[in-house]
This record gives structure tokens, sequence and C-alpha cells, in this order.
């Protein structure tokens, strides 16, 4: 069509709807694999890749995957703002954009967000689950004894960082919850923080649990098997109190996730008048 040979790709990633769920560590692995597949095997293949529709924890899940990637292809990454469906037919011809982006093009049902052609996000169907199947490493592993519990305090250094947990118990259930810590320094019980995420039982010695919280504060933040600590964003607490016969052993892994302060500090500054935003930093 336009006379020449085209060996470079531009790529749109529309973020909507990416949220906490989406920094489960198996699948953030899994993708950063791909990532490095497609650097050591196809370096130069990229033109540009445009970040829509970009949410608040967009920086936590770029920071995560950043390095995966060559600092020739950070430059070619750009966050668009309010205006991107304007932005991106300067790069494309309107006619090859669905008009649910800006553009002209709609599958010959008259659907404009063409199915059929661009493949839709969503929840992924049950029968490609393999959880079951999956052998999880897990760095730490405790005995919570009966009537007793664990705390596993975090330091969260900035805010927009998110908290993310997986464990498994052995035999039976565990209670958790995570606590907003008021005084740092020294232990406290659950009684005494402000709870942030409800201290509830899991069968996860049946299904191994994993989950994550936002932190918009920074602080102290601990966890616990048996029962919670606090953190100052919030301790993570497993809960074996009500358990009046048998301990509890919980392997467990926590960890902090911080925002790539970069596109933070731009997306934060801009807001709504985001206009292009360029990844361009280590």
């Amino acid at each position: 069509q336009l006379g020449k040979k085209i060996e470079t790709v531009l790529m749109v990633y529309d973020c909507e709807g990416l949220g906490l769920k989406h920094l489960w560590k198996p699948a953030v692995d899994t993708y950063g694999e791909f990532l490095s597949m497609f650097e050591e095997n196809y370096p130069e293949s990229l033109k540009r890749l445009f970040i829509v529709k970009a949410p608040k924890i967009f920086p936590v899940a770029y920071n995560l995957i950043k390095h995966f990637l060559s600092e020739d292809t950070r430059k070619k990454v750009v966050v668009l703002g309010s205006n991107w469906k304007e932005v991106l037919q300067k790069y494309i011809n309107p006619e090859q954009i669905p008009v649910e982006y800006g553009g002209t093009l709609t599958d010959p049902d008259g659907d404009p967000k063409c199915p059929s052609k661009i493949n839709q996000g969503g929840d992924v169907p049950q029968h490609y689950y393999v959880r079951d199947r999956l052998a999880q490493e897990y760095e730490h592993t405790v005995v919570v004894n009966r009537r007793s519990s664990h705390q596993v305090e975090c330091e969260i250094l900035f805010p927009g960082c998110v908290l993310r947990w997986q464990f498994r118990s052995e035999g039976a259930d565990v209670g958790f919850g995570v606590y907003l810590k008021t005084k740092i320094g020294e232990r406290q019980r659950a009684g005494e923080m402000t709870e942030v995420h409800p201290n509830q039982r899991y069968n996860s010695h049946m299904v191994p649990e994993d989950g994550s919280l936002a932190c918009p504060t920074p602080g102290i933040c601990a966890g616990s098997h048996g029962r919670v600590g606090g953190c100052s964003v919030a301790p993570g607490c497993f809960d074996n109190t009500y358990s009046y016969l048998h301990a509890k052993k919980v392997s467990y892994s926590v960890e902090v996730l911080l925002p790539d302060a970069t596109s933070a500090q731009q997306i934060q500054k801009l807001g709504d008048r985001l206009s292009e935003v360029t990844l361009n930093h280590s």
C-alpha cells in the first residue's frame, strides 16, 4: 500500500480496567518473560507504544515490568492524556482505527469496537484455569500457635505503593487482615490499630490466597499469620486466635511494590490535561 516494506509496528495499549488483580505475581512474571523474549528476538521491531486510559495504578504496574525493557524501548513508550483519540489520528490512518478509538473503522455488522479484528479484554474463561496445578514458592514459612498470631511489618516509603501478599496454610484455614499502625516502634494488637483490609478466615489450605492493597500514604505496614499486625500503610495479619487446639503452618510472601516515580509525577501533574508523557527514564 505504501510502496515500501514496513518492518516496525505501532502498538496501542488500552489500560482501562487495569487494577490490583493484574499485579498477581505469577502473571507479572509470565508477562516479563514475554517482554524479555520480545526484546531478545525483535529488538528494533517496535516503532512506538501508546498507553491510553492509564489509571492511577499504572505507575506501579509499569515499574514492575520496565526492567525487562531496554533503554531504547522505554523511550518509545508514551502515555497519552485525555486527547488520546486526536493523537492516535496523527500517527494512524483514521480508516484503520476503530470508531471506539476515534477512527472510522467498524466491523461488517457495524460494531464500533471491531471484535473481529481486536481481541477484547475481560475475565479469563475458567477452562483455562491452572491454579490447582501451579506449584507456588513462598519466601517464608511460620507456625502460628493456637490462640496466637504472627505479625509481618512492611515499611511503605511513598504514597501510591501497593502491598501485595500470597499465602497458603496446611491442614486448616487461617485468618488474615491488614491494619494501619498508629504507633511506630512498638507492637500493637489488632484492636489498637485501624483496620484497612478486613480480617477474615481463608480456606488457604484448599486454594492458595493472594491479594493486594493500594497504599495512599507512607508508614509502617505489618502483616501477620494468626492475628494481624499493623502498618501506616497497613500491617497484615494471619490470625489463629480462634483455634483452641491446633497450630497452623503458613507459607507466605509479602512485598511492597513501588510506583514508577517519573510516570507517577507526570500523571499527577498533568491529570486531565495530560497530552503525551514519554517514559524515558531508567
